[in-house]
């Protein structure tokens, strides 16, 4: 990681890279979703509404990803003072914030026919919407952060406190159907490999969810570049006042 810390080598990668993972990221959503929607059979009790999976599960894990990214970055902001950490924190909390309202509307559309409502307040869903409102808070600390960042490094340092903290309710989410009675169904995929889902829904889902990642990837790294570019003209503005 640290052979990236200089902006310079960073931006010499991300360049090229970002409409790689941006135009497969694109193919890849299109193709997993014409492929899940057409090719799949209508679930025995749910019908055709089961078929939102390939969008919903993606946008729940790229929400939940996408703290876990946020605390990364800041556990190496506050440890080892990565100058890219800040940066790619702020970059990951907007589509983070985004996937997982979209994560949140997608659940709400599989649970009208599923469920007979739009919403439960469930251990699932809660925390899901608290994860939601983390991101708001700390888009809202860190843009008030980076605009004192300049009155001292404590100041700066109070988002990515924030970013490690939230990561708390993370596992709240995950085992939120095992703790508690929830509507919400349990674990269909496990890191151990296990799946109780059918693999004719298995593997469009997977191949979504890599293409959704891909996005993700790519909207983080345009972020990045484009808080890089404002610093860069921050800083020549302050040099030429100061002369």
């Amino acid at each position: 990681m640290h052979a990236y810390a200089n902006p310079t080598r960073f931006l010499k990668l991300a360049k090229p890279l970002t409409p790689w993972l941006l135009f497969g990221g694109i193919a890849m959503v299109l193709a997993a979703c014409a492929w899940g929607i057409l090719s799949t059979p209508p679930e025995r009790l749910q019908g055709d509404s089961v078929k939102i999976i390939f969008v919903h599960v993606p946008m729940a894990w790229l929400g939940m990803a996408g703290w876990t990214g946020i605390a990364i970055a800041s556990i190496s902001e506050l440890i080892w003072r990565h100058p890219l950490a800040s940066h790619a924190a702020r970059a990951i909390a907007v589509p983070g914030a985004l996937f997982a309202l979209l994560c949140l509307v997608t659940g709400s559309l599989w649970g009208r026919p599923a469920w007979g409502t739009w919403w439960v307040w469930d251990g699932r869903l809660t925390s899901m919407l608290v994860l939601f409102f983390l991101y708001l808070a700390y888009i809202v600390l860190a843009n008030e952060t980076s605009k004192g960042a300049g009155q001292g490094g404590g100041q700066s340092r109070i988002a990515a406190i924030f970013g490690v903290v939230g990561i708390v309710n993370l596992p709240i989410i995950r085992f939120s159907v095992e703790w508690w009675e929830t509507q919400h169904q349990g674990t269909s995929i496990s890191i151990m490999g296990k799946s109780t889902i059918d693999a004719l829904y298995l593997w469009p889902l997977l191949v979504s969810a890599t293409g959704f990642s891909l996005l993700f990837g790519a909207i983080v790294l345009m972020r990045m570049r484009a808080s890089l570019a404002q610093t860069k003209v921050e800083a020549r503005l302050k040099r030429m006042t100061a002369e």
